[in-house]
């Protein structure tokens, strides 16, 4: 045997080098990384920030079983499969529902994108970062943009979006149900009852961000009159980070297909994803790009509601009795999934932050936008909302405030 290669060998030594000069006909400059021969460390960190939260073995174990190709029809009844996650997760019957590869900012922009036009009236609630950025994307888009503000921890009323409906006439609204992890970062949860009735009323929209708020909090597409909804999977439903989800009305739909001009992102174009999601009755005939599988959980809706509430009732409790302040000051306005609490005086939320990181393991955060310095954000999604976490949590949090340097006012 050993013979038998020598001679192949031989005779093929020249044609070889042949073969080797043609498809490399340049040195390498970039040496491979010195990391990718070392084995690859993640620690275990409890997840109480504002998202990602920690996956459950079942996301994990699915996520290594064997890659099917994308027009495959086991892929196929998978979407389908998927589609009845959303549209259950959402309480919608609303046939263009799917899912999206990309983070919640992926499905703000294929709303914005699919539904404004240039110089198209464009109202948006600005509470926070995620205001300020659906602004600045309709901005790009050509959108006349028309804000409503309020300072962190406030929500808009029914009479305060009306006013604004009736002066600004627009083609769309857009209102976040829970501000956190890059919005205002205050936990606050804002009422929908009424407003789509409202802005249907004005010949109007209504688009709403649920990314923090989906499965920990009650929220009703069809019976609150939402005509865009799009959330993520990395927060309460325990998926990975990569893939949202987005739902579209007929109304909303109607306004896609009736568009003057192109969107502007053909990734993104509904029309384009609608048909390998199978949502408009023509034969899948284009590519997909499948995204990660979401953990729709086994737990039925309403026991996800309660177990976020009560987990955030508790959280609220204990942090009180440690002498904080909560951030939002009506219980009905909180966000179960996100709690804000006001930094104590004399103390860098740095420091706590890196303490509890840094001794326990576990991971919450300081705020963003305009709350940035002004609060701590501690998260309680998914598998993750219970009251051993929450007893974790403020033992950390304890020994923080006991062990961290406090300046002198």
């Amino acid at each position: 045997m050993l013979w038998a290669l020598a001679a192949a060998r031989a005779a093929l030594g020249h044609r070889t080098a042949g073969w080797v000069r043609t498809m490399a006909s340049h040195s390498l400059l970039v040496a491979p990384p010195a990391a990718l021969s070392k084995p690859l460390f993640i620690p275990s960190r409890l997840l109480l920030g504002p998202g990602p939260s920690n996956l459950p073995p079942r996301v994990m174990a699915a996520g290594g079983l064997p890659v099917l190709g994308h027009m495959h029809q086991e892929v196929h009844q998978i979407m389908d499969e998927i589609k009845q996650g959303i549209q259950y997760v959402f309480q919608t019957r609303n046939p263009l529902s799917l899912a999206i590869s990309g983070s919640g900012h992926c499905a703000l922009e294929a709303a914005l994108f699919n539904l404004l036009e240039p110089g198209d009236s464009f109202l948006v609630g600005v509470s926070g970062i995620w205001g300020q950025r659906a602004q600045d994307i309709a901005e790009r888009i050509g959108a006349r943009v028309c804000q409503m503000v309020k300072a962190p921890g406030g929500h808009f009323t029914l009479q305060e979006v009306e006013e604004a409906l009736a002066r600004h006439k627009p083609v769309l609204l857009f209102l976040a149900h829970g501000e956190s992890s890059t919005g205002s970062s205050t936990g606050v949860l804002q009422p929908l009852d009424g407003y789509g009735e409202l802005c249907h009323r004005h010949q109007c929209l209504l688009l709403v961000d649920s990314v923090a708020s989906l499965g920990g909090a009650p929220i009703y597409m069809d019976q609150q009159g939402i005509d865009v909804l799009y959330s993520g999977s990395q927060k309460v439903l325990n998926a990975p980070p990569g893939t949202s989800l987005i739902s579209f009305s007929d109304k909303a739909k109607n306004k896609i297909y009736a568009r003057k001009t192109k969107p502007v992102s053909f990734y993104l174009d509904i029309q384009w994803l609608a048909n390998f999601w199978g949502c408009d009755d023509r034969p899948r005939t284009r590519e997909p790009t499948r995204p990660s599988a979401c953990n729709l959980s086994l737990q039925g809706l309403e026991d996800s509601w309660r177990q976020h509430r009560e987990a955030s009732e508790y959280l609220h409790a204990c942090l009180q009795g440690l002498g904080l302040q909560l951030f939002v000051k009506d219980q009905a306005l909180r966000l179960p999934t996100i709690t804000s609490v006001v930094v104590p005086a004399g103390y860098d939320w740095r420091d706590i932050v890196k303490y509890i990181m840094d001794h326990h393991n576990i991971e919450i955060a300081g705020g963003l936008g305009p709350s940035a310095g002004k609060v701590l954000r501690i998260g309680l999604m998914g598998g993750n909302a219970t009251r051993e976490n929450v007893d974790r949590v403020t033992r950390a949090l304890r020994e923080a405030l006991q062990r961290c340097p406090r300046s002198k006012l």
